[in-house]
């Protein structure tokens, strides 16, 4: 890992090739939001309970804007199974074949998004982008539809600077179920091998440092998730004339999942393994302002803040199905069930982890409670092997349309499927980039996005593109 890296000196003469990149990006943006505006009015959450046509309208919308540009070989609509009885939502595939020995480079991004929570806690509605400040505020605006038109942004800047008759091989890949655990995305790559085969894959689903300094991710948690049913009653029964003597299932749950933590809040269960990485500088400052922290509540775990969030497992409770309190009656409950979200260290595997929690929660289980665990989801750790050649050409395109140097660091989110990408492409080159920053609350209420973030990272894969065509 780097450290914080300070502003460098602009050149007296300025590349002729970023300029004109530079030139074309600018030029573009007004078109360039306004196009992803229109991807952010399309409510397109792939999660079980909405409604997957919406998924299939933005699969449709940015398929056009591929397709309009009129460079690819072939653009298409395309779904994998799940399993023998279900389709996977829509993916856009979108192909042009390398000439004269160029490289191939796969650009990622997912289309869908996370479901927007309660229209109160959002200062204008999830899903009527709006531009308050620097910042367009929408759900989906930095995660991921910004990836998808970063992607369509620097793609047109590179072709209406170097024409359209270039040597260098392009894939765009815009998944539509990424934020639903990417059910398909293993067959999906596996049906489309051949297509999708690349020696550099750009996956723009990240963050950076902050506004002014862009970040290669480098390091990803992995992640396990399940629902946990406990229950301790074969009915409801009155609070009054049972309470004190038979235990309720809220009762039994607080207990159970009080054991996963220490008095410190950190992770207390035997098996997750955590890793020792050297960190950046971070402060208890910018933590308590980045995160939203309350006056006089304190962080949580030990070590340094950026080892807890990128190399250490969480756990978090992300949901609860329970009488509601103003539906609750003077009875025990019978049975709550919560939706545990477990975060796990690079270099864990994520079924060891699985068992890890399954052994301590039944162990752990107060009263004699039952335990049923349902809907679990596993996905792998990344950790980004640095060392190829690809690393340092986007660092450098980094550098130059930031004008800082980049760091390269962790994350404490996943994305489970780089792993699938290994597994199928060994040969290929990952590299992990982004267009949110610090203040961009993916998968919170006012999620947005940096106008001038984006404009950088568009800038980045443009250059990118291009240091890849003149490459022998």
């Amino acid at each position: 890992m780097t450290h914080t890296p300070q502003p460098t000196s602009a050149s007296t003469t300025p590349d002729p090739l970023l300029t004109r990149l530079s030139e074309a990006v600018v030029a573009a943006m007004p078109t360039t939001i306004a196009e992803l505006s229109s991807l952010v009015k399309i409510p397109s959450v792939s999660w079980d309970g909405f409604d997957p046509e919406h998924v299939t309208r933005s699969a449709e919308a940015a398929m056009s804007l591929i397709d309009n540009m009129g460079i690819f070989d072939s653009v298409e609509v395309a779904r994998a199974p799940i399993n023998e009885s279900t389709l996977g939502h829509p993916a856009v595939l979108a192909t042009r074949k390398a000439k004269n020995g160029k490289p191939t480079i796969l650009l990622y991004a997912h289309h869908d998004v996370q479901p927007p929570g309660q229209d109160e806690d959002w200062d204008s509605p999830p899903f009527e982008p709006t531009v308050r400040g620097d910042r367009l505020y929408g759900r989906g605006a930095a995660d991921d539809k910004a990836g998808i038109m970063a992607h369509v942004g620097a793609i047109r800047a590179f072709v209406s600077t170097v024409g359209e008759d270039f040597d260098l091989g392009l894939v765009v890949f815009f998944e539509g179920e990424e934020e639903f655990g990417s059910k398909s995305f293993a067959n999906f790559i596996t049906e489309n091998r051949e297509k999708l085969a690349a020696d550099v894959i750009v996956v723009a689903d990240s963050d950076n440092w902050d506004i002014a300094t862009p970040s290669l991710t480098v390091g990803l948690r992995g992640n396990v998730t399940f629902k946990l049913k406990v229950s301790t009653l074969a009915h409801a029964s009155h609070s009054g004339m049972f309470g004190g003597a038979v235990p309720d299932a809220m009762l039994a749950t607080i207990r159970l999942l009080a054991t996963l933590h220490d008095e410190s809040g950190a992770v207390a269960v035997e098996g997750l393994t955590s890793r020792d990485g050297e960190t950046p500088d971070y402060s208890e400052e910018k933590l308590r302002h980045e995160a939203g922290l309350l006056d006089g509540v304190t962080s949580i775990g030990t070590g340094s803040i950026l080892g807890r969030l990128w190399d250490k497992p969480a756990i978090t409770i992300t949901g609860i199905d329970a009488p509601t309190v103003m539906n609750a009656s003077n009875t025990l409950s019978p049975a709550v069930t919560v939706k545990l979200s477990a975060r796990i260290a690079p270099g864990q595997d994520p079924d060891d982890a699985f068992e890890a929690l399954q052994s301590h929660l039944e162990a752990n289980a107060p009263f004699g409670a039952h335990l049923e665990i349902s809907d679990v989801d596993r996905g792998s750790p990344f950790l980004v092997d640095t060392s190829g050649w690809a690393v340092e050409v986007v660092k450098t395109a980094m550098h130059e349309a930031w004008g800082n140097e980049p760091l390269e660091t962790g994350i404490g989110g996943s994305i489970p499927f780089i792993s699938d990408l290994v597994a199928v492409f060994p040969e290929a080159q990952i590299l992990v980039t982004g267009v949110e920053d610090p203040e961009s609350r993916a998968h919170s209420p006012n999620e947005s996005l940096h106008l001038g973030v984006f404009k950088r990272a568009i800038l980045t894969e443009a250059l990118l593109l291009a240091k890849l065509e003149r490459r022998a």
